[in-house]
């Protein structure tokens, strides 16, 4: 009886029941290699023809596995068709259909008792990461104001323009955290620290709720950082007032 084995993913053979037997005996081939010999419907294990003994003696007569077989595309192992499931334009046993089913199931949002917050450190490094963001802005404007004001040697227009400019980085910084949180969950100071703005429950931050964030942030300011030294004192969550106020907290990415 002529038998094949597969071998690095290769088809080997032909081999005789006692070369088979021989190959069991060294380690070349295991109880899980797949065999095939005409007249059988596909491909099998070793273990399910010869069980985990060498083949037997040529003359010993050999059942094929009844029923129709499928291998799995994914652990490469053979099992009976009821036992397995289309995935594509393969077949998957149901233990890998689980596996491959899991991995591809979409993150849902986090919950409230597992969501992972922030600690205090990892925030103020964020904030400082985005005072450097935001001071380089600042920096251009103060040099388009020194600018303005030389070109009109005037200095009665230096309140009109101090506060045309004063609005003018407000609204920079507005639209700053407002647009980078409500469209990516943080800035990009909170993206280097790995962290995110979400809602109580873990959902996404709407724009509408992040341009509400970061003017209540000023009131977090007043009076002298109040509004975020209480943070220290909210273990585990770390709510700062504007976090309060806009219910919404920070976690790690």
């Amino acid at each position: 009886m002529n038998w094949y084995y597969a071998e690095k993913g290769k088809q080997t053979g032909p081999v005789n029941d006692a070369q088979l037997g021989n190959l069991l005996r060294k380690g070349s081939i295991s109880r899980e290699t797949l065999i095939w010999r005409d007249g059988l419907p596909g491909w099998v294990p070793y273990r399910e023809i010869f069980g985990g003994t060498p083949s037997p003696d040529p003359s010993t007569p050999i059942d094929p596995p009844s029923g129709p077989e499928a291998v799995c595309s994914r652990c490469g192992k053979m099992f009976p068709l009821a036992h397995t499931a289309r995935h594509g334009e393969d077949r998957l046993c149901l233990d890998c259909k689980a596996i491959v089913s899991k991995k591809n199931r979409p993150a849902g949002p986090l919950s409230a008792e597992n969501l992972d917050y922030a600690p205090i450190l990892l925030r103020f490094a964020a904030a400082f990461l985005d005072g450097l963001v935001m001071g380089a802005f600042n920096i251009a404007l103060l040099y388009l104001s020194g600018t303005m004001i030389r070109a009109r040697n005037n200095a009665s227009t230096l309140p009109t323009i101090e506060i045309v400019l004063c609005g003018v980085a407000m609204l920079i910084a507005a639209s700053y955290e407002g647009i980078m949180v409500g469209t990516y969950g943080a800035t990009f100071g909170k993206m280097a620290c790995r962290i995110k703005v979400v809602t109580s429950n873990g959902g996404h931050v709407s724009h509408a709720r992040a341009f509400g964030r970061f003017f209540a942030k000023q009131l977090s300011v007043l009076p002298c950082l109040l509004g975020f030294i209480i943070a220290i004192f909210d273990n585990p969550r770390n709510r700062t007032l504007h976090d309060r106020l806009c219910n919404t907290r920070v976690v790690r990415r």
